[in-house]
């Protein structure tokens, strides 16, 4: 579903991404670990096309995207849940959602599986986006990359500021869309315990290089946790 073959990028002279290559495919749950300033979110962004890339190539479902423009990536179904969140904060979250749905043809609506997935968003469907606690921004930023359908979904440390009850809330959603077998998932994260609890395979970065590489259940015993530790 993706390929990353040897990419480079630089930030004026500094080298930042060093001939990283890794695969993902359909039903599987990649894991991206490193430390802060190694590169995971450089990768990200080369991967949606907010940032190029000096060589190498990305590819996804058959088809070289490196050259193309980000609304065409997220057109072939590429979902992008960025670091932070970014949702629109003076939308209501039914306007957010409508908002994953921009690119669609017609009169598209929001499926009604977001809301089995995301209880929360249901009830507070009017409700404006600045106003939900950073757990259910967070269920809100990944329903919306969801809304249209993608068949890789990208997410950046998706627990980063979240309270305990909702990490495990998300960690159950990853789990249920990887197990549905028709997306990928490729998800960098922090915190051990949920990346290894959702990985079918990892990789860790350092200094722009992918320096370990294998099964999620290998984790422990290739002393992953040492390699990211602070």
């Amino acid at each position: 579903m993706l390929h990353i073959d040897t990419v480079n990028q630089y930030y004026g002279g500094s080298h930042i991404l060093r001939n990283v290559s890794l695969s993902l495919e359909k039903g599987q749950v990649l894991t991206l670990l490193g430390r802060n300033g190694v590169g995971k979110t450089t990768l990200l962004k080369a991967i949606m096309g907010l940032i190029g890339i000096r060589s190498g190539s990305i590819s996804f479902d058959g088809q070289r995207i490196d050259k193309m423009r980000p609304d065409t990536r997220a057109r072939l179904g590429i979902g992008y849940v960025p670091q932070g969140r970014e949702i629109f904060p003076r939308l209501t979250v039914e306007e957010n959602l409508r908002m994953g749905l921009a690119y669609k043809p017609g009169a598209a609506t929001v499926s009604e599986e977001l809301f089995e997935l995301f209880p929360v968003l249901k009830q507070m469907l009017h409700r404006r986006g600045g106003d939900l606690s950073g757990g259910q921004q967070q269920q809100l930023a990944i329903a919306r990359a969801l809304a249209a359908g993608p068949g890789l979904l990208i997410l950046d440390e998706p627990t980063e500021g979240i309270q305990p009850s909702i990490i495990k809330d998300i960690e159950r959603v990853i789990r249920m869309l990887a197990q549905r077998g028709d997306m990928a998932i490729l998800l960098v994260e922090q915190y051990y315990d949920f990346a290894k609890a959702l990985a079918d395979t990892y990789c860790v970065m350092s200094r722009g290089e992918v320096i370990k590489a294998g099964k999620g259940a290998d984790m422990d015993a290739d002393g992953v946790r040492d390699l990211i530790a602070v």
